[in-house]
């Protein structure tokens, strides 16, 4: 199925009136719009403060609060494992989860191009409606805007994310010595994407490991782990990920890359395209560093979430932002940030 084809899987109709894709009248703010905001948004978002029908939200929260906005462009829209919409929530809610924040508001921005199918959007906004009833998290406010017809790609979205802190996360918490666990094999978003958009037969189907880090995030929290950062590995993967908090940190990592988990598909897939699994993205782990002495009952809480969340590496004094990694062989390399992007328009 294209991304803007109409999907004959849906439930019951939308009522969309005359329309069956967008138009330009979609963006005008008359008739069209309302119809548009009230039978698909505001039916798949629902949320006390949509309903006030106002230009924002009014809120209140008490305490420290996180904030995060992103950016979505994934092509194709639906890939599997997961879809625009259910991702935009994850990696908006995943984002305030590595910051010690309890995902709660979201605000939500779409731009549509002119003859995008209403079905397709119906679909993408439902999956969003029920990733962020999922993870307890209440769209509250929203735009609209409609381009012309081949000036926007179908659609993008930008969400914005507050949640309060439980406590703060930060690449300044880091300290030697430090334990570096990843929650899960790495690779899988970025490498099911590709192979979507490319239509790429492997013989084995990828899954994106599109999701929520936030419930293992917290139950580190409540269980009084030593946690002093979190970080999702998405574009540039975990190797980037590694290199930026080593240079903010202002310190060295030794990174023990047999130890990374990576499902053999995705192993074999980079090896076919040439690409190197530290820095394809993920879509649902998370990287944590967590004190010595904490490590190893904090991998076996990692694994009651994905039995193959590993112990891959450790914090060291040495030249602030060298990350090494270091193979079966005894050999070693230096792991750098990108110079360019390796995989376009995964998230």
């Amino acid at each position: 199925m294209s991304d803007t084809d109409d999907d004959a899987g849906l439930g019951c109709p939308v009522p969309f009136s005359q329309y069956d894709r967008v138009v330009l009248a979609h963006g005008g703010g008359g008739r069209a719009t309302r119809s548009l905001v009230e039978s698909l948004f505001r039916a798949a978002l629902d949320s006390p403060e949509l309903r006030e029908d106002h230009d924002g939200a009014i809120v209140s929260l008490e305490g420290p609060v996180a904030i995060t906005t992103d950016g979505f462009t994934v092509r194709p829209l639906f890939f599997p494992g997961g879809d625009l919409g259910a991702l935009a929530v994850h990696g908006t809610v995943n984002d305030l989860a590595c910051c010690g924040a309890r995902p709660e508001l979201l605000t939500v921005s779409f731009v549509l191009e002119e003859g995008l199918a209403l079905t397709t959007l119906a679909r993408l906004v439902r999956s969003m409606g029920e990733a962020a009833r999922a993870v307890g998290a209440r769209v509250i406010a929203g735009d609209t805007k409609v381009v012309e017809r081949g000036k926007g790609d179908g659609v993008y979205v930008s969400v914005t994310g507050l949640g309060r802190v439980r406590r703060a996360l930060s690449p300044r918490n880091v300290r030697d010595g430090d334990v570096v666990i990843v929650s899960g094999p790495v690779g899988d978003h970025g490498i099911a994407v590709l192979v979507a958009r490319e239509d790429v037969r492997l013989g084995t189907e990828i899954a994106s490991d599109q999701g929520e880090i936030a419930s293992l995030v917290h139950e580190l929290l409540d269980e009084g782990v030593a946690l002093h950062v979190a970080r999702d590995p998405t574009r540039g993967g975990l190797a980037t990920v590694l290199v930026e908090i080593a240079r903010t940190a202002g310190v060295s990592i030794v990174l023990e890359e047999p130890s990374v988990p990576v499902r053999s598909a995705v192993s074999d897939a980079c090896e076919l395209l040439g690409l190197d699994p530290l820095y394809v993205a993920c879509e649902g782990r998370v990287v944590l560093f967590v004190a010595p002495e904490h490590a190893e009952r904090a991998l076996a809480i990692a694994r009651r979430f994905q039995p193959d969340a590993a112990r891959i590496g450790v914090v060291t004094e040495g030249p602030s932002g060298l990350v090494l990694a270091k193979n079966a062989f005894g050999g070693e390399r230096v792991l750098e940030l990108l110079s360019g992007e390796q995989l376009p328009r995964i998230c």
